[in-house]
């Protein structure tokens, strides 16, 4: 039972792009849907188990919430097959959240105590970099090409998941159940998502049906999250973190089968390459 737990959220943010791109329609469909999908999950997870929660924390899981809408709303334009396609995303989207959490991790929150543990997550990380260069490998300049432009507009935004993914350390939420922060991290997600709408005069989005057909990748989305909650406490944080890596391996093999993104042989090979290197280097700061 813990390892099907375990699978849950890597099968379902796994294949969250995936739904996210057939439902259709733009960033704002997209980021809106995933919004109202992940807090109707929020909703009915609070209805069931009654969390308590400080008017503090749900303010900063609120925040939290919201900075997360930056990282996915640059994963969805970078997505779009004009820009890099949902196969070159995922893997260099993750190496980003990876190398960036980790080194915060090392830096600012304690992890990684001890030289030894420092050269091995460091080494980890340089391995996760290989593969991230490895996935971005093309062979011509067609539209799923990974330009330079394309990669530095995925790193600025994934500070949004950097600062997401940090929000459990503070002092402020350390202590608080996950549970309690569950339904205010899901409302800040609405919240950011509808900033983006206005500010990008694509109100169209709040009644177009690609944007309620999109709730269905977020409610995934959100049962994944809930899931990870679950796993983390069954499992152990490493392991169910080990887990979750599975996720970039399903998003980016789905997008060749299901989305027919197309790669050259030495295209394919390199990705898969890539893909190896960053579940191992994930492995490697799991078990630090």
């Amino acid at each position: 039972m813990n390892i099907i737990i375990a699978l849950i959220p890597a099968v379902c943010w796994g294949i969250f792009p995936l739904i996210a791109s057939k439902t259709g329609g733009g960033p704002a469909n997209q980021i809106l849907g995933t919004g109202l999908g992940a807090t109707l999950v929020g909703l009915i997870v609070f209805a069931i188990m009654h969390p308590t929660i400080t008017a503090s924390a749900f303010i900063w899981a609120f925040m939290a919430g919201a900075c997360w809408t930056i990282g996915q709303i640059g994963q969805f334009i970078s997505m779009k097959p004009e820009r890099m396609g949902v196969t070159t995303t995922m893997p260099i989207s993750a190496g980003f959240q990876l190398v960036g959490n980790s080194l915060i991790g090392m830096l600012f929150l304690g992890n990684w105590s001890g030289t030894t543990a420092k050269i091995i997550g460091l080494v980890a990380l340089a391995i996760v970099v290989v593969g991230v260069v490895l996935t971005a490998v093309t062979d011509d300049n067609k539209s799923e090409a990974a330009s330079v432009k394309d990669v530095l507009f995925l790193l600025v935004t994934t500070v949004g998941y950097w600062i997401y993914s940090s929000f459990p350390n503070l002092p402020a939420v350390r202590h608080v159940s996950p549970t309690a922060l569950y339904l205010p991290e899901m409302l800040g997600i609405l919240c950011g998502a509808l900033i983006f709408v206005f500010a990008t005069r694509e109100t169209s989005a709040l009644t177009a049906h690609e944007s309620w057909a999109g709730m269905i990748g977020g409610a995934i989305w959100g049962i994944a999250a809930f899931a990870y909650i679950f796993s983390a406490q069954e499992n152990g944080t490493s392991s169910a973190f080990i887990y979750t890596q599975l996720s970039v391996v399903i998003s980016t093999l789905g997008g060749m089968l299901f989305l027919h993104e197309r790669k050259t042989s030495r295209e394919l090979g390199f990705t898969l390459a890539g893909l190896v290197l960053l579940v191992v280097g994930s492995v490697i700061t799991g078990f630090i």
